[in-house]
């Protein structure tokens, strides 16, 4: 049947961040909704950021591109020119290979809920504001290549 039973799916809030990156998303739970459905050419995650949580640290990917859909609440979106309020309804979009870090923040008192959709691939990941990066989906190290 095409239509996902969401409550279905495992409700996680994993991270592979290091412990020193980790607190900023310890709020953020998310349904990977892909693989339960079949889908394997993009993935897609149904996320809830709890009051204060992160969507995760500003990051950019080199060879992924991606799209949040909100579909409750309010988050704010800090990027390269700034914060802005994204409710529901709001639709952003970030083009793989521009260097426009993003991040979803919930600074209200109330949960925020969105559909954040990729593509499942080993690609590069900036972290701008932070001494981290994500090798070809290989594992995070610092800037400098060494691990943590």
């Amino acid at each position: 049947m095409p239509k996902v039973d969401i409550e279905a799916i495992p409700q996680t809030n994993a991270t592979g961040y290091p412990a020193t990156y980790a607190s900023a998303v310890s709020g953020r739970l998310y349904r990977r909704l892909a693989p339960p459905s079949g889908l394997t050419e993009f993935g897609a995650s149904h996320v809830v950021l709890k009051p204060g949580a992160w969507s995760s640290q500003r990051h950019w990917h080199e060879d992924e591109d991606e799209i949040v859909i909100m579909l409750s609440g309010e988050a704010i979106l800090v990027e390269n020119d700034g914060r802005h309020t994204m409710r529901s309804g709001d639709v952003a979009v970030f083009p793989k290979g521009v260097e426009n870090g993003h991040v979803l923040i919930n600074e209200s008192d109330h949960d925020c809920v969105f559909i954040a959709i990729g593509r499942p691939a080993a690609s590069d990941c900036h972290y701008p504001d932070i001494d981290m990066h994500l090798f070809n989906g290989t594992g995070f190290r610092k800037k400098d290549g060494s691990p943590f």
